[in-house]
């Protein structure tokens, strides 16, 4: 982003962020925009090295960070990262809830047909996008209340808003977490505060670990005819690149967005507007 200076009500600098998933490709990306903006951003996942080098990252982008080791469906380890925040710099004023995914044996294929998907991976993928976001805002959200401030930002995705036609679990786990988002923004600002904002972004097609196996060919790095048909469908006509979630982000944790709360913002290249005709 460049210097922070004259960003205004665009202002983080100092903003205490807390972000799960943020070792994976999503996440690092925006702790590393986070940093370049001034935020203080605490980096939470289940892979140590991964962690320390975004954390690293952070840091080199100019900004302070603070490495989070822990799962997000095991409260244990979130109480524990919350504590670490608080006692590091005694505040949380956002979450962004980006760990999630999908595991290749809970997607259908022609191969593997719906009714052949494995009860384990389903109840997984349910759990790690709905529970995954759940626990976290429990434990966080509830410093927010005492605080009476705070925001709180959920990861959506285009198989929440148009089922796609592999992702049943992962698709009925990000609807869900919509629904969740508009019922959580209302909770908090008229239980709590109205000071408390909650909204979520609903990413197009970006290629991450989870996905990849799906639109890039292990072969060839052609892309595959699913990769194709998402290009085809997006009138900017790319996959996303991590970095294009910068802005928003930024946006929906800044006072810029002080009056938005309980909306789901695509950022998804056209893909969500555009009916294929």
């Amino acid at each position: 982003m460049g210097s922070a200076q004259g960003l205004g009500v665009f202002d983080i600098r100092e903003k205490v962020v807390v972000v799960t998933g943020g070792s994976g490709v999503l996440g690092s990306a925006v702790c590393q925009g986070l940093g370049r903006a001034g935020a203080r951003v605490a980096v939470m996942g289940r892979h140590q090295q991964r962690v320390e080098q975004t954390v690293q990252r952070v840091q080199e982008a100019g900004g302070e960070a603070l490495p989070l080791i822990g799962d997000v469906l095991r409260r244990e380890d979130v109480e524990a990262a919350c504590e670490a925040v608080l006692d590091c710099w005694g505040q949380v004023d956002a979450l962004l809830n980006f760990a999630g995914g999908n595991r290749p044996d809970a997607t259908v294929t022609p191969e593997r047909p719906f009714f052949d998907l494995p009860e384990e991976a389903l109840r997984a993928t349910l759990d790690l996008n709905l529970m995954g976001t759940i626990i976290p805002v429990q434990v966080f959200g509830k410093v927010m209340t005492d605080q009476g401030e705070g925001v709180i930002i959920n990861i959506s995705s285009m198989a929440a808003m148009r089922p796609l036609t592999r992702v049943v679990a992962y698709g009925a786990a990000k609807a869900a977490l919509n629904n969740f988002t508009q019922w959580l923004a209302v909770y908090m600002a008229r239980e709590y505060s109205p000071r408390i904002r909650v909204n979520a972004i609903a990413p197009g097609f970006f290629l991450t670990r989870q996905n990849q196996y799906l639109l890039i060919d292990e072969q060839t790095g052609e892309l595959t005819p699913r990769g194709q048909a998402i290009i085809d469908h997006t009138p900017m006509g790319r996959f996303g690149d991590p970095e294009d979630l910068i802005g928003t982000i930024i946006w929906l944790v800044s006072d810029a967005s002080a009056f938005v709360t309980g909306v789901v913002i695509p950022v998804d290249g056209g893909f969500s507007a555009f009916s294929g005709v």
